[in-house]
């Protein structure tokens, strides 16, 4: 399979929606099981397009896909296994369900059949749901467990999904004759429209079914731990593949899409896989050099400040930020090395340090001692424009 859902609609990662669904438009007529029948490469070329349409045709899940890459999309849980069937669903979905659950009429498509109409038996996918759940830095470093508590629609346990009590059935719609819609003639115009009597459907139920009503979906609150991989952050975005609402008539459920949004740390900030750490250090370690004991998500790390490195300066412990959702590698931790001055001395304690600062030369203070020269030369210039 190709590795890029963009290569695989023969369009560039910039292509507008239009350009996405008219490419998928044409690849899925192309290489459609009804049009190829006993055919396995179209069929797998088929569902590669379905599933390649399924992300970059919807612009949530193409926001998440080109922020992750296709690997780390895939192997985040994503791609899943892909099946005929789900492929059927996206190409009836498109198409508006021409042909019904399974085989699929092309004169319909272009205006040709004129007497076939959607099945309005055919199988019906459930819902995607969306569920923010906010985690602890600690957990998007690490990875972690979590619970997820959501409610949906669930196939009726009572009658299986099929609307009726147990023992009877559906019978065809005396209004439509089956057909979902009637016609209505006006003059010279006649307008199609939903049968009032089976909502569409061609059938109706002899016997509803007294938990769900005849819908064959109740609503129940379902409890379950999904796995939060570590490097995740703000706006990673996770599948549950058949967590979404159930379907109607035997189609597949639909999927649940976490959304992870992550707590600031209060030792780190981060960018993308890098960490930034604002270390504190006494003036003599900064002027003489030394060593000092950092934080990072691994433990304790001792690193090497250089004598003479002047406060704010940033030092890199490589291989020690967050690991990467691509996998194979970690970023970097970045620490900030910042002098603390001296608070609540004692009078001798003054008494050392103005000693100390009255043996300083310019030699030991370059950075003074360039900003004093350049101040002195701009406010002579001053004084001669004047």
């Amino acid at each position: 399979m190709a590795q890029d859902y963009y290569d695989i609609l023969g369009v560039s990662k910039s292509a507008t929606s239009e350009e996405i669904k008219k490419a998928y438009r044409k690849l899925a007529i192309k290489y459609h099981p009804d049009k190829n029948p006993g055919n396995k490469e179209a069929e797998e070329k088929f569902k590669e397009v379905s599933q390649a349409y399924e992300v970059v045709g919807n612009p949530e899940k193409r926001r998440q896909y080109d922020q992750l890459g296709h690997e780390a999309y895939t192997n985040a849980g994503n791609g899943g296994a892909y099946d005929s069937r789900h492929a059927q669903d996206i190409f009836s979905q498109f198409f508006g369900g021409f042909g019904g659950g399974g085989g699929f009429n092309f004169e319909d498509l272009f205006g040709g059949g004129g007497s076939r109409r959607r099945n309005p038996n055919a199988p019906v996918p459930g819902d995607d749901l969306r569920y923010d759940m906010e985690i602890d830095f600690e957990d998007a470093v690490y990875g972690a467990d979590k619970p997820v508590n959501i409610p949906r629609m669930s196939s009726c346990p009572d009658c299986n999904g099929s609307g009726c009590t147990p023992g009877s059935g559906k019978k065809t719609c005396s209004r439509c004759g089956g057909a979902g819609s009637q016609t209505i003639s006006q003059g010279f115009f006649s307008v199609r429209q939903e049968c009032p009597a089976c909502h569409g459907e061609g059938q109706v139920i002899e016997k509803p079914c007294r938990k769900c009503g005849g819908k064959g979906r109740v609503r129940t609150q379902e409890s379950f731990q999904i796995h939060i991989r570590p490097g995740v952050n703000t706006g990673s975005q996770l599948r549950v593949s058949g967590r979404g609402n159930a379907g109607l008539r035997g189609g597949r459920d639909g999927d649940l899409y976490v959304f992870i949004h992550v707590k600031p740390s209060k030792i780190f900030e981060r960018s993308d896989d890098d960490l930034l750490c604002e270390v504190p250090v006494p003036i003599t370690v900064l002027a003489n050099g030394g060593v000092i004991e950092v934080p990072t998500i691994s433990g304790c790390a001792r690193m090497q400040v250089p004598a003479g490195t002047q406060s704010g300066a940033v030092l890199r412990l490589k291989g020690k930020g967050v690991p990467s959702l691509r996998g194979g590698s970690r970023g970097d931790l970045h620490v900030r090395v910042v002098v603390e001055t001296p608070v609540k001395l004692t009078k001798e304690q003054q008494e050392l340090l103005n000693k100390f600062n009255a043996s300083l030369t310019s030699a030991n203070q370059p950075r003074k001692s360039r900003f004093t020269e350049a101040a002195g030369n701009f406010l002579r210039s001053d004084d001669g424009a004047k």
